[in-house]
């Protein structure tokens, strides 16, 4: 096995707490990058070595601005990627999953409010209840006990996996936080057979891709050969190795190309998919019970960047890969990043974002810090609920430049504030200041959405 060694001055993006800022600001203040603009974002991962390939596609209404391969789609044969490779594309699927639930509702196979139970009466579930709707927009607080058993383990089944899920308990009362839950992912999926009298892949085939003519998608089977998919791999310690082949026994996962995500996006948002108002409640933000809006529909993340483009899309992750697609609805164009690699430290998405960027006008054109006074934000914040974490710290105090925060005891940063009592602690993850009796108490809370986990942080 050929292994690559990455150069050690290789730039990583920051995470956390720190803003992302895109490659080439300077060409993002102005907009309609070129082509040329378009391709040198875009080859970057793969010309620092962090990723092996790398296939992007950038489609505004009928234009094509992007539609390119760089690196290889085998590392051990040399074999160049080809923009018609084969991608697994992990949480992506979750908006097919979504897509199919609202067809099945506008065909009034089922409604958003059914309880999981009634669906999968065998499922255990104890210590609350959980609709589909709260579970698609990861609100539901579902602790899902796994099944215990390996994604490689060839012998694992569907119904195997099932049979020992069970829910013990919530993490908290349903629609109060969120919590990203994949586990909840795959009972719906299992709700989609039992509405349709198919299997999930079967649906996704005849109702999805052969509808919209995506000739190259489909159920991710790592035992079957594949003309054009490209070989998976890990980045570990800067050394780049061999992703283990994946069987997908029991867990669903897709497999697409650039080219049919593109064709997925236009379709979806163009009305090709359901009902007129299915698509708009899957791509409205969900809202908490209090009436909080989140970064997440059903399905699919929707909010806006650190400069004020409205985003919908998601991103997605598996062994060896990593995947994202966008779409921008005020310009009606997708993005779509897809690697082959992943190392833990790169997000395709912030690829996506970079090239957005660089084609679009920013409606928030400046950068602007807080400038009323900090006194009632300054504090401790620490983690009541939300989330998939066990705990979770954020300081906000004052310095000479300003405003700062740190999190879990990392270096405390100047953010940009995004108006109101909400800053951007990432290119689209959100801090948002919380007072008590509305807008008239003193400051209690702060929430960090990070568009699929909303975590509700208390002042001490």
């Amino acid at each position: 096995m050929r292994t690559r060694k990455l150069p050690s001055s290789a730039p990583c993006l920051v995470i956390g707490m720190a803003l992302v800022v895109g490659a080439n600001p300077v060409l993002a203040q102005r907009g309609g990058a070129t082509t040329l603009a378009l391709d040198s974002l875009a080859a970057a991962p793969v010309q620092s070595q962090r990723v092996t390939g790398l296939v992007a596609a950038v489609a505004r209404g009928s234009d094509t601005l992007l539609m390119k391969a760089y690196g290889n789609a085998d590392v051990e044969w040399d074999v160049p990627m080809t923009t018609d490779a084969m991608f697994e594309v992990g949480s992506i699927a979750k908006q097919f999953t979504a897509a199919a639930i609202l067809q099945l509702r506008d065909a009034g196979k089922l409604s958003l409010d059914d309880e999981i139970t009634k669906w999968l009466p065998n499922l255990v579930v104890r210590g609350g209840s959980a609709t589909l709707r709260r579970m698609l927009n990861h609100t539901s607080g579902m602790a899902v006990d796994g099944p215990g058993l390996s994604i490689w383990d060839p012998r694992a089944t569907r119904d195997s996996a099932l049979s020992l899920m069970k829910v013990d308990r919530f993490r908290f009362p349903s629609g109060q936080a969120q919590a990203y839950n994949n586990e909840a992912l795959f009972l719906l999926d299992r709700v989609v057979e039992r509405a349709s009298g198919m299997s999930y892949e079967r649906y996704l085939t005849t109702k999805i891709f052969e509808v919209l003519g995506m000739k190259h998608s489909s159920f991710c089977n790592s035992s079957v050969n594949v003309p054009r998919r490209a070989h998976g791999y890990s980045v570990v310690n800067r050394v780049i190795r061999r992703a283990p082949m994946v069987q997908y026994s029991w867990i669903e996962s897709v497999c697409s190309t650039a080219p049919d995500l593109v064709v997925w996006l236009q379709a979806l948002h163009g009305g090709k998919v359901m009902s007129p108002a299915s698509y708009t409640e899957m791509t409205t933000p969900a809202r908490l019970e209090d009436g909080t809006a989140l970064q997440y529909g059903l399905g699919i993340k929707v909010g806006e960047d650190y400069r004020g483009l409205r985003y919908i899309g998601h991103g997605g992750t598996g062994p060896g890969f990593r995947a994202d697609a966008t779409w921008y609805p005020d310009a009606k164009m997708a993005v779509v990043v897809l690697t082959n690699s992943s190392p833990a430290q790169f997000d395709p998405g912030d690829v996506g974002g970079a090239i957005a960027r660089a084609v679009l006008p920013w409606p928030r054109p400046e950068v602007r810090y807080y400038s009323e006074d900090p006194a009632p934000l300054i504090g401790r914040y620490e983690l009541q609920m939300g989330g998939n974490l066990s705990s979770f710290v954020v300081e906000v105090t004052q310095s000479p430049s300003g405003l700062v925060f740190a999190a879990n005891g990392g270096r405390p940063q100047r953010l940009p504030w995004a108006g109101g009592l909400t800053f951007y602690a990432d290119e689209t993850v959100t801090l948002t200041f919380h007072r008590a009796n509305h807008d008239t108490g003193p400051v209690t809370e702060l929430r960090r959405d990070d568009a699929g986990n909303l975590l509700v942080l208390r002042k001490r």
